[in-house]
């Protein structure tokens, strides 16, 4: 597993995933790169090195599932041909598990595989570097399914990394932490989309896994 990522001239960088990612990047007020966490990691790194010349592209979209990426994945991640692919993936594949969209749903067996497929096929196509970021929740209830269920994919991430010898951002771990301190409430309203302050809290916690 990497413990950090080699940044240079005129690299690309792709960030994909589900809402989270997307913050409304195709919104006329957030274009390209939407308000969330890729908007601060972006510009901090724009600001940090901007002798660099980065290209840095936001292929998020909201709503998605693992089995969504696996459908675009061609033309949103390969065909960029990233030097660096971010991953954020997850949280919808389980909490459809939990409402009256089981079709929709992705259980863990699928997306393990597909998971792994997805990351072979950058392997073998651009050879790129990676960051997968842990799927998440801002909660701390003990009890909760959906959070239960979430564990088994963290895991999931975690083996991910160390097989494809990515940079691992430990996200939930981190939040696990923090969340003593600042309760649920404090980051979202429903304990997935973060507020403003927790996609710039969550954009920190990227530059520090990868040591930029």
């Amino acid at each position: 597993m990497k413990s950090q990522l080699n940044l240079g001239p005129n690299q690309r960088i792709v960030f994909i995933g589900d809402s989270i990612t997307d913050a409304g990047r195709c919104e006329a007020a957030y274009k390209p790169l939407g308000y969330g966490y890729v908007h601060f990691v972006a510009n901090r790194l724009l600001a940090k090195y901007p002798e660099f010349n980065l290209n840095i592209i936001n292929n998020g979209i909201g709503a998605n599932t693992i089995r969504d990426l696996k459908g675009r994945w061609e033309k949103d991640c390969l065909n960029q041909k990233p030097d660096i692919l971010s991953i954020l993936i997850g949280i919808n594949d389980i909490w459809r598990q939990y409402i009256d969209r089981l079709n929709e749903a992705v259980f863990l067996d699928e997306y393990e595989l597909t998971y792994n497929w997805l990351l072979s096929q950058v392997k073998e196509k651009c050879d790129c570097q990676l960051v997968l970021i842990e799927p998440f929740m801002f909660c701390d209830d003990a009890e909760n399914p959906e959070y239960n269920s979430l564990k088994e994919f963290i895991n999931t991430v975690d083996n991910l990394a160390e097989q494809f010898d990515a940079v691992l951002m430990p996200l939930q771990e981190l939040i696990n932490k923090k969340i003593k301190q600042v309760p649920p409430y404090k980051w979202s309203d429903d304990m997935v989309h973060p507020y403003l302050w927790a996609h710039a809290w969550i954009a920190q916690c990227w530059l520090e896994a990868t040591n930029l």
